[in-house]
């Protein structure tokens, strides 16, 4: 099966700590990586993590407080020094254009690449990449600036082909694309051999939600129905919902009935607020709701689906 998996760079929040950095995670799929989130120190997480700059073309910024975007720039020229050619896609609310472009222009005029900025939609859900085999949409979320998750959708594959009867009944190579698109098979007799005899079905696609910082939205419950794997915001413990609601801001116990109403497979948690000494009570708490909680941190990967 082919990779889907989730690495940890960062899942702290706003004001720095010694424990943990500022959001970002890096979403391989398929051997193609896709950021989320760029605070700072992003960059030397990611070499941390041995993953590979050349494989990253698109960036996913969930919304411009800077313990989410600060660490772009220096991204960006960092790639820029290395030498990249291809274009570098990244995707945020308004005004993602108006904050990065002059910071471009300034630090980065006369790179070897060119960023292609995309402001998306933070009021509804979008599609805003469509692929050969992934599909990311917007999901609406509700912060004290305009912000967005994102939802990424595994395209479903072909069926995997059963050589012992394609080799029974000497269908040749060439037509094994054919079968797996759902053609029957006629031999040379005239009978015709079913489909569902020639192939099995391929796994499920999966399906992973990232939700950064938003107040509780219920609402959401049904764009994010069924994700193999939901990363929620648990900037705060159960105890502080008042607080969570002033910040527009999420709790422990808010995160888990939200994971469980959407019925998701399991629950990552992180943006961990500095006031936190006990992050271990924070997993304790949304377990009590939804058992299925993991953790998240600094050079963590989880894999989505099975």
């Amino acid at each position: 099966m082919e990779k889907f998996e989730v690495h940890i760079l960062g899942c702290g929040s706003a004001k720095p700590t010694l424990k943990h950095n500022p959001s970002c995670q890096v979403l391989n799929v398929h051997e193609q990586l896709f950021m989320i989130d760029c605070g700072e120190g992003s960059q030397l997480q990611f070499r941390r993590q041995r993953l590979s700059f050349s494989r990253l073309n698109h960036i996913f910024i969930s919304h411009l407080h800077g313990d989410h975007c600060f660490g772009l720039p220096g991204l960006i020229s960092t790639l820029s020094l290395l030498g990249r050619t291809a274009p570098l896609h990244v995707y945020g609310p308004q005004p993602l254009e108006a904050m990065l472009r002059p910071i471009l222009n300034f630090h980065c005029a006369g790179g070897t690449f060119e960023v292609v900025i995309h402001e998306v939609e933070s009021k509804s859900s979008q599609v805003v990449l469509d692929n050969k085999f992934l599909t990311v949409k917007t999901i609406p979320l509700d912060h004290r600036i305009p912000c967005c998750g994102w939802l990424f959708e595994e395209k479903a594959a072909l069926p995997h082909i059963i050589r012992e009867m394609t080799d029974f009944y000497g269908i040749p190579h060439y037509e094994l694309s054919r079968i797996k698109e759902g053609a029957d098979w006629v031999t040379a007799d005239g009978d015709v051999i079913a489909n569902s005899r020639l192939v099995r079905p391929a796994e499920p696609p999966r399906r992973y939600a990232y939700m950064s910082d938003t107040a509780y939205m219920p609402t959401n419950a049904s764009l994010v129905s069924g994700v193999d794997l939901l990363y929620h915001e648990t900037t705060f413990t159960a105890d502080c919902e008042s607080k969570a609601a002033q910040t527009r801001h999420s709790t422990t116990r808010q995160a888990a009935q939200f994971a469980l109403k959407a019925g998701v497979g399991r629950l990552l948690i992180g943006h961990y607020s500095s006031s936190c000494e006990d992050e271990a009570l924070m997993c304790r708490q949304c377990k009590e709701i939804f058992p299925e909680t993991i953790h998240a941190n600094e050079g963590m990967c989880v894999k989505v689906g099975t």
